[in-house]
C-alpha cells in the first residue's frame, strides 16, 4: 500500500499522464483550478475562494486515485514477478564441447548460454534455459512454471521435447539444444509482463482508448463554447457577474469525459493479469487475458 502511494505521485510526471489522455486532462484542468486557486490568495480574492478550493481538491483526488489503482495493480505484479524470478536463478551449466567422439563437458554460468548450445541435465539439475530435448528421455517437474505438481515426460524426437528453463530433472539423462537468448526466455517475457512494464496494449484496449480520447475532444470543444455563450449573455443582459468561471467549466468538462474508464483501463487489464497467476495460469499476451475472461474450464 505505501509503494503503491509513493508511485502514484510518481505518476504525475507529465510524461506518464501523456500516455492516458483522459486522466491528463483532468490533471491540465487541477493544474489551472491551483494556479487560479493561488493567485485568488495572493490577490486578496476571497469571492469563491472555498468553491474552487474544493473543486481543486476533487480534481487532483481523481489524478491521484487512477495513479493509485494503476501503481496498486503493478504492485501486485511485481510481487509475483519477484516469485518467478526465484525460478530464474543463476545457475550453472553443463556445456557440451566438441563433436560426438569426443564430447566434453565444460561448467558456464547459464547466463552465457547462447542459442545452439548443447547442455547435459540428469536427475536433480534445474534446466538452465528454453530448450529442445535432442537426446534421452527425462520426467521433468513444471510445477514452478505451471504449478502442476505432477511431472510431465520430455523426449527427443517428437511432440513432447520443448522444456522451460527454471524447471527440474527428476529422473534420467537428457541432452537439451538451448532455443531462447538468455533475457528473452519464457520466464523473462513473463516477469516482463506480469510487471507491466512493457505490456503492450491489446486490441481492445486500443479502440477503447481512441473511443475515450475522441469522447474527450467533443466534450472539451462543447464546453470551451460555453464561454463565449456565458460571456455574450452577460454583456446582453448587462450583468456584472456570471457563475460560469473556469473552474466551473472544468469541473463540467471532468464530468462529461469517460473519466472513470479511462483511469482504471490500464489497472483493469494489469489485475486481470493478476488474477490468473493466482489460479497457476500464466498468460504470454494480454490478448490471452482478455480470451480467458469467455473460459469457463481450463
Amino acid at each position: 500500500m505505501r509503494r503503491a502511494i509513493v508511485d502514484a505521485v510518481r505518476k504525475l510526471d507529465p510524461r506518464q499522464q501523456a500516455r492516458n489522455p483522459v486522466i491528463f486532462v483532468v490533471a491540465v484542468g487541477a493544474m489551472m483550478t491551483s494556479a487560479i486557486l493561488i493567485a485568488d490568495l495572493l490577490g486578496g480574492n476571497t469571492d469563491g475562494l472555498l468553491f474552487n478550493l474544493q473543486i481543486t481538491l476533487w480534481l487532483w483526488f481523481t489524478v491521484l486515485f487512477a495513479n493509485f489503482a494503476e501503481a496498486m495493480a503493478e504492485g501486485r505484479g511485481k510481487a509475483q514477478a519477484d516469485s518467478l524470478r526465484k525460478t530464474r536463478q543463476e545457475m550453472t551449466a553443463r556445456l557440451l564441447i566438441g563433436g560426438n567422439g569426443s564430447q566434453k563437458e565444460k561448467r558456464v554460468p547459464a547466463s552465457e548460454l547462447r542459442i545452439g548450445d548443447r547442455v547435459v541435465c540428469e536427475a536433480g539439475d534445474q534446466i538452465p534455459g528454453d530448450g529442445e530435448v535432442v537426446e534421452g528421455i527425462a520426467s521433468v517437474d513444471e510445477s514452478a512454471i505451471t504449478g502442476e505438481s505432477a511431472p510431465v515426460i520430455r523426449e527427443s524426437g517428437g511432440d513432447r521435447s520443448a522444456v522451460t528453463g527454471g524447471t527440474r530433472v527428476l529422473s534420467d539423462r537428457i541432452v537439451i539444444r538451448i532455443t531462447a537468448e538468455q533475457g528473452s526466455t519464457f520466464l523473462d517475457r513473463m516477469i516482463a509482463l506480469v510487471e507491466g512494464a512493457k505490456r503492450k496494449k491489446t486490441p481492445n484496449e486500443i479502440a477503447l482508448t481512441i473511443l475515450l480520447s475522441g469522447l474527450t475532444i467533443i466534450f472539451l470543444l462543447a464546453v470551451i463554447s460555453l464561454k463565449p455563450f456565458a460571456d455574450y449573455a452577460e454583456a446582453e443582459s448587462g450583468l456584472t457577474r456570471t457563475a460560469v468561471t473556469i473552474p466551473v467549466l472544468i469541473a463540467l468538462l471532468v464530468c462529461l469525459i469517460p473519466t472513470t474508464i479511462g483511469g482504471l483501463l490500464s489497472a483493469i487489464g494489469i489485475s486481470g493479469m493478476d488474477r490468473l497467476i493466482q489460479r497457476n495460469v500464466l498468460a504470454t499476451s494480454g490478448r490471452a487475458v482478455e480470451a480467458a475472461g469467455d473460459v469457463d474450464v481450463l
